[in-house]
C-alpha cells in the first residue's frame, strides 16, 4: 500500500498507547505484619468511622487477607478489644430516635377490651 491510500495511519503502530510512568502503591498489609485480633494498630485502619468493616475494594487487600482481617475484627469485638458501636454509650439514645419514638407513642390508640366501656 502506498502512503496516499492510508492517510489515517500516521505511525506504524497506531493502537499502542504511549507508556506513562506511574508510582506503584504500597500494599496496605506488609509481609511482616501479622493479621491478628491483638494487632489493634493494623485492624484500626480497616474499619470505617461508623465501626463498619471496609470492603476489599476499598482496602485493596487480597481475598485471603480480607477474610483474615474480617475474622480478626470480629474476634476483637467479641473479646471487647473493639467496640461494636463506636463513640456512643450503649444506654444512650440519639435525640432524633427519642423524638420519633415519642411521636409514635402519642399517636397510638389505647387498647380497650370489648366488654368494658
Amino acid at each position: 500500500m502506498e502512503k496516499s491510500k492510508r492517510p489515517f495511519l500516521k505511525s506504524k503502530r497506531p493502537f499502542l498507547k504511549s507508556k506513562r510512568s506511574f508510582r506503584r502503591r504500597l500494599p496496605p498489609v506488609r509481609s511482616g505484619d501479622r493479621i491478628d485480633y491483638r494487632n489493634m494498630s493494623l485492624i484500626g485502619r480497616f474499619i470505617s468511622e461508623q465501626g463498619k468493616i471496609l470492603s476489599r475494594r476499598v482496602n485493596k487487600l487480597t481475598l485471603k487477607q480480607q477474610r483474615l482481617m474480617t475474622r480478626a475484627i470480629k474476634q476483637a469485638r467479641i473479646l471487647s478489644l473493639l467496640p461494636f458501636i463506636p463513640n456512643a454509650k450503649q444506654g444512650e439514645r440519639n435525640e432524633s430516635t427519642a423524638r420519633v419514638r415519642k411521636k409514635y407513642k402519642s399517636n397510638r390508640k389505647k387498647y380497650k377490651p370489648y366488654g368494658k366501656k
